[in-house]
């Protein structure tokens, strides 16, 4: 079995895209990765569009990651087509799909067993509950997470199920065409967290789960008028000088967290400057600089972005390289 990786989305997707932001101070896509090698799968393309370089750099060939990764260019931004277009690659094998801005954590392993446990049904659809993990919403109905294993049957319901709706190929409509001509279409419930890293709030919703499975640990150095309570990982070259880190946390390669409160539920990133700041809840990626600011909650704050003195209780959604520089007294 080989498995494929479709990242390139568009549409209402957060800047960078989704599978190029980082959970828990590491891209989305590396959780798919990781992912896709415990459930045994080690050979691996990336199906990338012209904003590969990122995705290239992190990546490489894979071996980080005990994989064989392979890159294949696509122009189209639909799926369907992103599968075609590997056709080369995959051959006749069977093979796993997932996106690379999904957050998939524990549920690869049983996909793929169910898929074999049926003796290779023409797809395996992995479906979770609308309402995400985490939440209670009744019994909520389900939906297809963008998640699946083919077989090579797939190809030919690539080619043959154009959607009259948008006249392009998509999975969903490969599906459909297979169980329409009796191909033999089996579900897997997801067990475990879900989700996509879209919109800014499932993107925090994603650190969060991340964040709640970390191991504390100091690798960096935490002098003695700072506090760390509960899951808090402090990377290599770091410093925290007179700060509560309340975790689950990090604080990334290289950054300076100083006379702050940082957490719960918070990722600083690599390089970032954090001074006489309150962060609850946050990504604030690599280079970011927070001088007098809070407590700002639930925000997400882009690379190289600089913010000072704005009022409490805010929240920030910044791109990279942005610049709020704001008096204390004024309210966003």
């Amino acid at each position: 079995m080989k498995a494929l990786v479709l990242t390139g989305r568009t549409g209402t997707r957060p800047r960078p895209h989704g599978h190029a932001v980082t959970v828990a101070n590491r891209p989305v896509v590396f959780y798919a990765l990781e992912a896709i090698r415990k459930a045994g799968v080690s050979e691996v393309a990336i199906v990338v569009d012209r904003h590969a370089a990122p995705i290239r750099d992190a990546v490489g060939s894979g071996a980080a990651f005990g994989l064989d990764v392979t890159y294949i260019q696509q122009d189209s931004a639909r799926f369907g087509q992103g599968v075609l277009i590997a056709r080369d690659y995959l051959g006749d094998d069977d093979f796993l799909v997932l996106h690379g801005d999904d957050l998939v954590l524990d549920d690869l392993p049983g996909l793929v067993a169910e898929y074999e446990r049926h003796d290779r049904p023409d797809a395996v659809v992995m479906v979770g509950d609308l309402a995400r993990p985490g939440t209670t919403n009744g019994s909520p109905a389900q939906t297809s997470t963008g998640t699946y294993v083919f077989g090579p049957a797939v190809h030919q319901a690539l080619l043959s199920a154009a959607s009259p709706w948008h006249g392009g190929r998509d999975l969903a409509d490969a599906v459909s065409w297979l169980i329409a001509h009796g191909g033999t279409v089996l579900t897997y419930s997801a067990q475990g967290y879900w989700n996509t890293a879209g919109r800014v709030d499932d993107v925090l919703d994603c650190n969060r789960e991340v964040l709640s499975r970390i191991d504390p640990l100091v690798l960096g150095d935490v002098d003695g008028d700072s506090e760390l309570v509960g899951q808090v990982f402090v990377d290599a070259g770091s410093s925290v000088r007179g700060s509560r880190l309340i975790g689950p946390a990090v604080v990334g390669v290289g950054a300076a967290v100083t006379g702050s409160v940082i957490g719960p539920y918070t990722s600083i990133g690599p390089d970032c400057v954090i001074e006489d700041s309150t962060v609850e809840g946050s990504i604030v990626l690599e280079g970011a600089s927070l001088h007098g600011v809070g407590p700002v909650r639930n925000s997400l704050i882009g690379r190289d972005a600089q913010v000072s003195a704005c009022a409490e209780g805010s929240r920030l959604i910044l791109g990279d390289r942005s610049q709020l520089l704001l008096p204390a007294d004024v309210t966003l």
